[in-house]
């Protein structure tokens, strides 16, 4: 029994004065794959996200009167008039009126029927 409490004495002396032998570059490791997985946040969700709000921006400032559009509530109309942040759409046969402001605008039907021509039409005269 006195010889294995000599062996365990010995050996935690001998850890005490151990240098620590671990890599200096292993703090520099880990930056580099925190700024890595930054980087990869950044290509995979922050850009593609300014990417289609670009596009939702373009779509809400290029709208006409007499343009179909689809709202973010699920409303179909047409634009009757606009007037600086809020458009004016006629909603059905009945001719009702509803106001509403250009964020709350989903899609556009009728410039998507445009793009729609102009692409068949491209793809036509590249036939020929």
């Amino acid at each position: 029994m006195i010889n294995m409490f000599s062996v365990a004495a010995v050996t935690t002396d001998s850890a005490a004065n151990q240098v620590d032998t671990r890599p200096a570059g292993s703090f520099q490791a880990q930056i580099l794959m925190i700024v890595a997985m930054l980087a990869v946040m950044y290509l995979l969700v922050i850009r593609p996200q300014k990417k289609k709000e670009k596009e939702n921006e373009k779509l809400r400032s290029n709208i006409e009167i007499g343009d179909e559009i689809i709202t973010i509530g699920g409303i179909i109309g047409t634009v009757v008039s606009i007037k600086d942040d809020f458009i004016v759409l006629e909603t059905s046969g009945d001719r009702n009126k509803i106001r509403i402001t250009r964020w709350s605008i989903h899609t556009n039907n009728t410039a998507l029927e445009r793009e729609n021509k102009k692409l068949e039409v491209k793809k036509q005269e590249d036939k020929k």
